[in-house]
């Protein structure tokens, strides 16, 4: 049983860029709110990354709304630097963040959202989910098979090539963290990279030629890809199931730092070792999994999930659920909706909803409860 019960208009659910742009539109509407986060400091997603990871876009495009990141236009941030802003963020717009909450069960009851986290319970009239668009590590199956003298660790997991053992190393999934990763762990060990090629941004993030066409690519990324468009309709499942193309690092930089490239899928197991599609057994005394994330949604009590475990939605509203929102998925509006730079305009398109929703928010909560109690009937 929970001893305290918390309420407010609006729970927030994650503490990341998506969570804290959406807590800065709420507090400008004076709507009574709290954001919910399960780890100790802001920024804490940011910081758990790998040593070396800097982000793909420059400051210019790497703020939350209201305050500019604060370096030169131009500048490529790294991780811990973004965890320092998103602190800097919270504190500076006095967003109130609960932290160390970590959210067991959402259900709703009657027309208000219940949450319960150990012993508090907390009540709402909305909720917006902004946990981001990365849950559990996407492992296979066959990985249980692999020697125990292999080491193993999901990209999530990596941090430095200290981490790793003597001897080679097979890199699992060739997209942007498996191509970095690849290319930090050559400087140490003889690497195999195994994977489609996910093709290549035409331009490299912080070359010059890259500062003139950012602009570009990012009105087009954002007002062009989006769900509004033929052409974004088109592309969004495309980008869903494949991912977004290399941004910094090039097919040649990975021959010219000896990483053996193979295009052939990690399948299996045989006798303890990695086994590609064609057949090859991979003799290697490492094996990085960077094969992607997961959804993990099973705190959530309702019914609004599509087969494949994620939401079903309209740009982030849930309409079979009147009061539940998400902020921060990828391509939730646009190609730039999971990024730092693009949460923003979800994060306000739904608080705007959020705002209106006490005018229709009786004839909706007597509908969806009238739906439910058909059903349990």
């Amino acid at each position: 049983m929970s001893n305290v019960t918390k309420s407010y208009n609006t729970i927030v659910i994650g503490g990341g860029q998506a969570g804290l742009a959406t807590g800065y539109y709420l507090q400008r509407q004076g709507l009574d709110f709290v954001i919910l986060d399960a780890g100790k400091r802001i920024g804490d997603t940011w910081r758990t990354r790998w040593d070396s990871l800097r982000l793909f876009t420059p400051a210019r495009y790497s703020s939350l709304p209201g305050m500019p990141f604060p370096a030169s236009r131009l500048y490529i941030p790294s991780k811990d630097e973004m965890a320092n802003y998103l602190v800097a963020y919270a504190e500076r717009f006095d967003l109130p963040v609960e932290l160390g909450v970590q959210i067991e069960r959402l259900e709703r009851k009657g027309e208000r959202f219940v949450l319960a986290a150990g012993d508090t319970r907390f009540e709402s009239d909305n909720v917006v989910i902004a946990t981001g668009a990365y849950h559990s590590p996407r492992i296979p199956a066959f990985a249980a098979d692999l020697s125990a003298d292999i080491l193993q660790l999901h990209s999530s997991e990596y941090r430095r090539p200290s981490q790793l053992r003597k001897g080679d190393v097979l890199v699992v999934g060739a997209a942007n963290s498996g191509a970095e990763i690849a290319l930090e762990l050559s400087r140490t060990h003889h690497v195999c990279l195994s994977g489609r090629y996910p093709g290549s941004e035409p331009t490299r993030p912080g070359s010059a030629i890259n500062n003139l066409v950012v602009p570009l690519m990012w009105f087009v990324f954002s007002h062009v890809l989006n769900v509004k468009t033929p052409i974004g309709r088109k592309v969004r499942p495309k980008l869903l199931s494949m991912g977004l193309p290399l941004g910094r690092v090039r097919p040649n930089d990975l021959l010219e730092a000896g990483v053996e490239r193979v295009h052939e899928r990690t399948v299996g197991v045989q006798d303890g070792l990695p086994v590609l599609a064609d057949g090859r057994v991979v003799d290697v005394a490492n094996v990085i999994w960077c094969t992607g994330f997961r959804p993990d949604y099973h705190w959530i009590d309702l019914p609004i999930f599509a087969d494949d475990g994620y939401p079903l939605h309209e740009r982030g509203v849930v309409t079979s659920a009147p009061g539940l929102y998400f902020v921060g998925l990828f391509f939730q509006t646009a190609a730039t909706s999971a990024l730092i730079g693009g949460v923003g305009r979800d994060a306000s398109y739904i608080v705007k909803k959020i705002a209106t929703r006490p005018v229709e928010a009786a004839a909706a909560d007597r509908a969806w409860s009238s739906s439910r109690q058909t059903v349990g009937t």
